[in-house]
């Protein structure tokens, strides 16, 4: 009796999911996502970290923050992650998509394929993104360096009802990563 090679590895892949973390500029999504992605790993878990400044460097080149080209960053962003989530990786996307419009149509392209999807907003106030300011952009905005800064000058359109909302100013990013991973395990995702 032989058996289809194919089906072997369909059988052998596990379910993947995109947890997209929002949240303005220093809100802290990167530091959460590579905090559970080293969780994932060491339990054997398939992760992959699809940061929004590798994918404007590597994918998104040529586009800039109009309201435009961050839309059509976000639907990149949200196809390769539901690419890689069919095939069993869970991809964490820490990418501020200040649109509600935009964060939609990647759940609706999710929904459509039958593909685990999770937004968690990382609602850490401006304020305290301005004192972490990890890349010193709110520096450079408040000296007329920069315009078009999220949250600041550039509109951010809170997520409504996502599925977790993390005020990281209020606890650890290991008990920040830990209610992901919690979220992940009650939907059935890990």
């Amino acid at each position: 009796m032989t058996t289809n090679h194919q089906d072997d590895q369909e059988s052998d892949v596990t379910s993947g999911a995109t947890v997209w973390l929002t949240g303005l500029p220093s809100a802290g999504k990167t530091t959460i996502a590579y905090e559970l992605a080293g969780r994932l790993r060491a339990e054997g878990r398939r992760v992959e970290v699809l940061d929004g400044d590798e994918i404007r460097e590597f994918i998104s080149a040529g586009l800039g923050f109009s309201r435009e080209d961050r839309h059509t960053n976000v639907q990149r962003i949200g196809f390769v992650a539901e690419l890689l989530a069919r095939n069993g990786v869970t991809v964490l996307v820490p990418v501020i998509a200040p649109y509600a419009d935009s964060r939609d149509a990647v759940r609706k392209r999710h929904e459509a394929n039958g593909t685990p999807y999770l937004e968690i907003h990382v609602a850490t106030p401006v304020e305290v993104c301005s004192v972490r300011d990890v890349k010193g952009l709110y520096a450079k905005q408040a000296a007329g360096e920069l315009t078009g800064l999220t949250g600041v000058d550039d509109p951010y359109e809170e997520p409504e009802t996502p599925d977790l909302r993390i005020e990281s100013q209020n606890q650890t990013v290991q008990e920040s990563a830990a209610a992901v991973h919690a979220l992940l395990t009650e939907r059935g995702l890990l």
